[in-house]
């Protein structure tokens, strides 16, 4: 009889499970869908953070990468992607330049499962588009429109990240043609209100806290992810998975 090459693994992974759950070690949602046996599904729902193919030239974003890793550019991420754990596939809804009031068009037709995992970055072209310099109500909105979208999002968990500085807190470097302070203050508000989502949600990717430590080869355009930048929005990501 020709042996199932697939059921010693599937056995390994199942007292894998049973001993993380003995201990008291939480396992990944990727790591229950492998153990499972079936697919996981991750969706990328936001902005440029998560779009940002076309600001490459290899055509690559973050859930791409997360998905499949391309071992001849990051050879450090072979082995590591989520293919690598199991069956998995790429739903990508983010659209470059959305904001929290364009969630909602983005999370049309979906029917949640429990092979699900969801990504989401807003905020940056909130604050782009005036939130930078908000004198206190604007950052509700922002805070009621994301709650709203989450509690209709029928995927758990929902893995959110922060919104990054490009400037690297150099004042200097400030574009938004709002003082530093009060642009500052906006954005760490902001930054509030996604960690408090997380926590109510799923998990924080905190990718303000990374890019801080990167250089400006990390972004093109200013503000957009580089290639460079795409993956380590993936390494961000990528340690909730």
């Amino acid at each position: 009889m020709q042996r199932d090459p697939s059921a010693g693994r599937r056995r390994w992974l199942a007292t894998l499970g049973a001993w993380m759950t003995a201990a008291g070690v939480p396992e990944s949602a990727a790591a229950q869908e492998a153990r499972r046996g079936g697919e996981l599904r991750l969706w990328t729902f936001g902005d440029s953070i998560l779009d940002c193919a076309r600001y490459n030239e290899r055509g690559l974003d973050p859930g791409q990468l997360l998905i499949r890793n391309d071992d001849a550019l990051f050879a450090e991420f072979k082995g590591r992607d989520l293919r690598s754990r199991g069956p998995a596939r790429l739903e990508h809804r983010a659209v470059d330049g959305a904001t929290v009031d364009g969630l909602e068009s983005q999370r049309r037709g979906i029917v949640g499962d429990d092979r699900s995992v969801a990504l989401l970055t807003v905020g940056g072209n909130d604050l782009l588009r005036g939130l930078a310099a908000d004198t206190g109500p604007g950052v509700r909105r922002f805070e009621a429109g994301l709650d709203a979208f989450l509690k209709r999002l029928p995927i758990r968990p929902v893995i959110l990240g922060t919104v990054y500085d490009p400037t690297f807190n150099d004042d200097a470097r400030n574009f938004l043609g709002v003082p530093a302070p009060i642009a500052r203050a906006n954005h760490r508000r902001v930054n509030e209100v996604i960690g408090v989502m997380a926590r109510r949600y799923g998990r924080l990717a905190d990718l303000h806290a990374h890019f801080l430590t990167g250089d400006p080869s990390w972004y093109t355009r200013t503000i957009e992810p580089s290639l460079t930048g795409a993956s380590e929005i993936r390494r961000v990501f990528l340690r909730e998975l």
